[in-house]
């Protein structure tokens, strides 16, 4: 019996509340007690559990005779080891260690439940891992000694696999790093003779199911640990116990699992051992798994043999794509008859097989959706073999034929492309299905979506050749809607991989054969599928109206946005008809221009179309009058805009008397009048983005456009907007719904000067508004605004001619701003608790201040005596929050003041005076992050500020040294953060900075200050930690 005379003694009645807490808090009384009364018990426990002498708990509640309590203490033991080893006495440690041995083999041998016993395993390896490091290790071999002392005391095989297994998952999830890892892994490694026999002598059909299944979760979570010798041998052990003729079928998934951990998982992964892993699991597929597939089909049922095997065909092909790719048409024997051409078509027959699974996904089957991943390897696969022409590249291929790789693989894809068409097609209506149904089938037909882009990376042209002529002959006969709209949905789902300059077939799928054949009512999925189809393909019209090689149908953008007009008064689609108007009016303006009459006629039954879609209509009306000659703009901007006018007047008319009502209409005309501007902004049709700003026709337009806003009609368009928004903002500017549509307004009706249009306002006078709504309540919303504005009036310029310069009067607009956008904030978060409550206001907040700071750096110069004072104060106590955004907002804004106060003499002199007021303060909130007080991922900016200061504290103030001076008078300070840096760490942290001469050799500086201050030294946590950096 080992001694335990080295453990605290607690008394009788400390042992009896313990186990009187246990089973209060987890045994079955608990329903009788409330979660004030649990959660009082439990935290009384804890507590218990952190006390020292809790380590004489653990004798005393494993020999009590509650599973409950037994589990309590070997918890005990795990959590002391775990958390609290530094306060355990070194000189007990080894008795410490054949204690526990000896308690974890008593109980087996007594047979305590696997709950209990997990929980000692785990403890014994908690204190391998702090006992086997060193030299000499205080616990050599200590799998095997542990081992045999479960074994003496008559513990079974499947014990000691449970036990392996609990070994391999602790030390491989260790934080070790260095040496330590080293001794650890070495242990492992000394161990695998013994735990090769174990798994060996019972991987066989004549012991216990449970044994067999413990043995094979043994070699899975050592196969990480294996060398690839002491795999193999179990690969044929393994392939001859998939034998579905068995009656045990968990024989069958046990092995299936297993390997398909070893093509996943062990050293022999990504493609390795195709002679001794991939081709004997070829063989056997085509011999035995064919087999299983064949049945499954026949019965139309996947059993859990075959659910098995399709999981064991996905990670074959996840190992093996590249070999089954090169070899798909290979002649090189195998085996006598089966070459490996022959073995790789059987494979991709197989797999195909679940591909393409009878029945609907979710409601059927399962097991098609595993599948869809292998395909894009294999893709991928394909185009690193030699065969296989860059379809990326830009030189055309010589006029030959496809080598018969090529033609096989392309052959498996089309086969693909015909079974995926088939698997998204939804079942005829009623089809019986709830919401979750539906939502999980639509999910399976976007992945399948993916799947076929990879397909048309092999297919290219094929592919959509072949889905728009399976349209024109679903539709030449009496048509299968459901077979219509899942082509369809495929086409859709493969746009970002077509090539649109190069698709004629599309001139077909929207021309009167196909797209005319399609029913306009009733109908409705496959009607939104079509608009979706539309929509996704608006760019398209653009470039076929360009192309040279083949005359353009004028009439086919017209029928197609007849298509769409005709879906826009119903409920059911209007949605996506007006999603898929929207894009085709962006991306075909003016093509659409002389058209701009039907568009009135559209204006003119707005009230027939559902509220919630008006302005995405109005965005497309707005983008066909965009590309009209200016002058020509000026009646129909004020034919769409005014009635949204006039209807925020009337509701702002009737606030005081119809307030709900009046507060919809508002929230509906502001959506609208956004949509507008969005539709009214400059867009270069087509996906190459915005013309050049150099160009004469650009700057043209431009001026053109401002002419026209002198027009009287616009300007009192202008005017009476703007009332409007001022109105609203002074009766609902504290409403959160307004105030978020107010925020998408003043984003698109707001400008660059290149971008500027009819109804733009300037950026000043709507600042104003946003400091009225500031002072009556501080949202993050008008901070954002106010930021984005502040921005406009200092535009940036994209021309190589015109230079950058800010708006007339922008200093002015500042200097009225700023102030009371300074005062909004530091009210608000002056009030205890609110910086740590409103994360997103104190981010704003400081990104908006940033923004001044980078483009009207001396406006804080210019403030009222002690503002500028306050919001350093403000911003440097933000240095201690926890909310990782809003500290990094405030250390950008302070990082980047000192930056641009440090480029011109006018400036320096401002700096200085700010650095020496409050430099000090700002060294000290640095340094105290570092020791743990900021949050670990704000590091790297709180080593920009520091660069910051060490790189412009120039000059009068001392430079770095002063820096340096304030560190070592923190660092060494009486109240600094209590951390796990000694003296040394910080004297030689202070010696590495001030010697530093590039911002490099302070992070590394920092960062090993950061890492030992917060006891991180030495750990794999750590280090992955510093590489984040």
């Amino acid at each position: 019996m080992a001694d335990f005379s080295f453990l605290p003694t607690l008394t009788t009645s400390d042992v009896d509340r313990a186990a009187q807490l246990i089973q209060l808090g987890y045994g079955p009384s608990t329903s009788t007690t409330t979660p004030e009364d649990l959660k009082r018990l439990q935290q009384e426990l804890f507590e218990m559990q952190r006390r020292p002498e809790a380590w004489g708990l653990v004798i005393p509640l494993l020999n009590h005779e509650d599973p409950n309590v037994q589990f309590f203490g070997a918890h005990t033991a795990q959590v002391k080891v775990a958390r609290d080893w530094d306060a355990f006495p070194r000189e007990n440690a080894e008795q410490l260690r054949d204690l526990l041995v000896q308690l974890t083999a008593h109980s087996i041998a007594i047979g305590r439940g696997n709950f209990i016993l997990r929980k000692l395993f785990v403890a014994i390896a908690s204190l391998a891992i702090k006992l086997v490091p060193g030299h000499p290790s205080r616990w050599p071999g200590w799998i095997l000694s542990c081992v045999q002392a479960f074994s003496e005391q008559g513990g079974s095989a499947e014990r000691i696999h449970q036990f392996l297994v609990i070994v391999a998952e602790e030390v491989g999830t260790a934080d070790l790093l260095g040496a330590s890892k080293v001794q650890m892994q070495q242990s492992l490694r000394d161990a695998i003779p013994l735990v090769v026999q174990a798994i060996t002598s019972s991987v066989n059909r004549s012991v216990s199911i449970s044994q067999f299944q413990s043995a094979l979760l043994t070699l899975q979570a050592w196969m990480t640990i294996f060398p690839s010798s002491d795999l193999l041998p179990f690969i044929p052990i393994l392939i001859g116990l998939l034998d579905p003729s068995d009656d045990n079928e968990a024989i069958f998934i046990a092995a299936s699992d297993t390997l398909q951990e070893i093509l996943s998982k062990s050293p022999l992964s990504d493609g390795a051992a195709t002679k001794t892993l991939t081709e004997p699991l070829l063989v056997w597929l085509d011999s035995v798994g064919s087999s299983i597939i064949a049945q499954t089909i026949q019965n139309n049922d996947v059993n859990e043999v075959s659910h098995s095997l399709s999981k064991l065909l996905v990670a074959l092909g996840d190992h093996s794509a590249l070999y089954i790719a090169a070899n798909i048409s290979s002649s090189i024997p195998v085996i006598p008859g089966k070459t490996k051409g022959y073995l790789a078509q059987t494979f991709l027959r197989l797999i195909m097989a679940y591909t393409g699974l009878q029945g609907y996904y979710g409601a059927d089957e399962e097991e098609s959706a595993l599948t869809l991943d292998f395909w894009y390897l294999f893709q991928e696969a394909l185009w690193s073999t030699e065969y296989f022409e860059d379809p990326e590249d830009d030189v055309p291929p010589p006029n030959r034929e496809d080598p018969v790789q090529v033609k096989m693989a392309k052959e498996v894809y089309i086969e693909l492309v015909k079974v995926l068409r088939r698997k998204v097609a939804f079942p005829p209506p009623p089809t019986g299905w709830g919401k979750d149904q539906i939502d999980a089938f639509n999910v399976y037909r976007r992945d399948v979506g993916d799947t076929l882009i990879n397909a048309f990376y092999v297919l290219r042209d094929d592919m959509l050749s072949y889905y728009v002529g399976e349209l024109a002959q679903l539709l030449a006969d009496e048509p299968n809607w459901q077979d219509v709209e899942a082509t369809l949905h495929c086409i859709m789902s493969v746009q970002e991989a077509v090539d649109l300059e190069k698709a004629p077939q599309l001139a077909r799928l929207f021309n009167q054969d196909i797209l005319g054949r399609l029913p306009t009512t009733g109908h409705n999925r496959l009607r939104r599928t079509t608009l979706s189809v539309i929509g996704t393909y608006s760019t398209w019209f653009t470039l076929y109206a360009k192309a040279s090689d083949t005359p353009a149908d004028p009439t086919l953008l017209l029928n197609v946005l007849n298509y769409v007009v005709t879906a826009l008064t119903d409920p059911a689609l209007c949605l996506q008809a007006a999603i898929a108007l929207r894009n085709l009016c962006d991306t075909n303006r003016k093509a659409l221009a002389p058209h701009i009459g039907a568009f009135g006629q559209l204006h003119d039954g707005l009230e027939r179309i559902p509220d919630s879609e008006k302005s995405k209509i109005l965005q497309s009306i707005a983008s066909v009058i965009e590309a009209l000659p200016a002058q020509e703009m000026i009646p129909p901007v004020q034919a769409i805009v005014s009635p949204v006018v006039q209807k925020l007047v009337s509701a702002l008319q009737t606030a005081s008397t119809l307030p709900d009502e009046a507060r919809t209409m508002v929230i509906l005309q502001l959506e609208i009048l956004a949509g507008i501007s969005k539709g009214l902004t400059r867009s270069s049709e087509g996906p190459y983005g915005d013309a050049d700003e150099d160009d004469p026709a650009v700057q043209a337009q431009i001026e053109s456009i401002k002419v026209a806003r002198e027009d009287p009609r616009m300007q009192q368009l202008r005017n009476d907007t703007f009332s409007s928004i001022r109105s609203i903002i002074d009766i609902w500017s504290t409403d959160a719904e307004i105030s978020h549509a107010l925020s998408d307004l003043f984003k698109s009706i707001t400008s660059l000067p290149s971008d500027i249009t009819l109804i733009s306002q300037p950026a000043g006078p709507l600042l104003e508004l946003i400091c009225v709504a500031a002072q009556k309540q501080l949202t993050a919303t008008w901070l954002s605004l106010a930021a984005i504005l502040i921005a406009q009036l200092n535009p940036p310029s994209y021309s190589l001619v015109v230079k950058s310069a800010p708006v007339r009067g922008a200093e002015a607009i500042l200097s009225h701003v700023l102030p009371v956008l300074l005062q909004c904030g530091l009210t608000a978060l002056a009030v205890p608790g609110a910086m740590e409550a409103n994360p997103d206001i104190v981010q704003e907040f400081f990104a908006c201040m940033d923004r001044v700071a980078q483009d009207f750096t001396k406006s804080f110069y210019t403030l009222a005596p002690g503002l500028l004072d306050a919001l350093m104060q403000c911003a440097i106590s933000s240095l201690a929050l926890q909310e990782r955004y809003s500290l990094v907002a405030a250390a950008n804004f302070m990082s980047n003041l000192i930056h641009r106060s440090s480029l011109t003499s006018e400036l320096n002199a401002h700096k200085l005076a700010l650095l020496a007021s409050h430099g000090r303060s700002i060294t000290r909130a640095i340094l105290q992050g570092f020791a743990g007080v900021a949050p670990r991922s704000v590091v790297p900016n709180l080593i920009e500020m520091l660069g910051a200061l060490m790189n412009r504290s120039s000059g009068t103030d001392g430079g770095p040294a002063t820096v340096a001076h304030w560190m070592q008078d923190i660092l060494f300070s009486n109240d600094f953060v209590q951390s796990k840096a000694g003296p040394e760490t910080k004297k030689e942290f202070i010696k590495a900075v001030l010697a530093s001469r590039s911002l490099k050799k302070t992070r590394e500086a920092a960062q090993q200050f950061a890492l030992v201050a917060r006891g991180l030294e030495g750990s794999s946590f750590g280090y992955a930690s510093v590489v984040a950096m």
